[in-house]
């Protein structure tokens, strides 16, 4: 499976990103894909190397790349629960300084350098996101609704902008909901407002997953919860990206 790394322009400078695509000369569909807080790593470059063995050309940007390459701090192999707060003290402060006016500038970057890669055929594209990066997927999907035909969050924050916030999507929509960030009651409030904004969407909890559920270089993994992200995953893309 060919990776680059890759440098995107951005209007504050120049993005570090990983690239998987599949080894066949031809153009394939192209899928952004954001990591969760921790970035990129190991298990961020392993599953876009999965995502892209099924035909999709995947990108993964550096959310902090203002404040250096990644990894931006220095992460364990394990991320267990005895490090979690050490490094959330690093991270808090990157994630609060990612406001949602940089989101969207970094958003139009990243789909401007995806559609533009030799081997990204045209049409439409996909959003995907992991905890923060779902919230940002989210974002991207209704800034560029004639651009992005699926988006998929995984354990993310996709309620944080309210329920008008679902207004300008015209993606087909699948959230996978961990059991610990959502009770029945939020998911149908949840529910509701996609319905309300007449998305075309699957939503649901994972049953038994916590937070982080679908990466396996943390505590909170669950491979029942990442196999059920795969199996939702794929067939979203399959319908929305198959003739791109």
């Amino acid at each position: 499976m060919p990776t680059k790394t890759l440098q995107i322009p951005t209007t504050d400078g120049r993005a570090d990103a990983f690239a998987a695509f599949p080894d066949r000369g031809e153009r394939h569909p192209g899928v952004l894909m954001y990591a969760d807080g921790f970035g990129i790593r190991p298990v961020l470059r392993e599953m876009a190397r999965e995502l892209a063995g099924h035909g999709y050309y995947v990108l993964v940007p550096n959310l902090f790349y203002r404040h250096g390459p990644a990894p931006v701090i220095e992460l364990p192999e394990h991320i267990g629960e005895e490090v979690r707060p050490a490094v959330f003290a690093q991270l808090m402060p990157l994630i609060e300084a990612h406001t949602a006016e940089r989101v969207l500038s970094d958003a139009d970057a990243y789909l401007r350098f995806l559609t533009t890669q030799p081997e990204v055929g045209a049409g439409p594209v996909a959003v995907t996101g992991y905890c923060i990066g779902g919230l940002l997927a989210m974002r991207t999907a209704a800034a560029h609704p004639g651009q992005v035909a699926a988006l998929a969050a995984f354990h993310g924050p996709v309620g944080a902008d309210g329920p008008g916030a679902f207004a300008e999507i015209t993606a087909q929509v699948h959230f996978g909901h961990a059991e610990s960030d959502l009770t029945p009651e939020a998911l149908g409030e949840l529910n509701q407002a996609l319905d309300a904004s007449k998305v075309d969407y699957t939503s649901e909890i994972y049953p038994g997953t916590v937070h982080g559920f679908t990466m396996s270089d943390t505590d909170a993994f669950d491979p029942a919860g990442l196999q059920r992200h795969w199996d939702r995953l794929l067939p979203l893309l399959d319908r929305t990206l198959a003739n791109s």
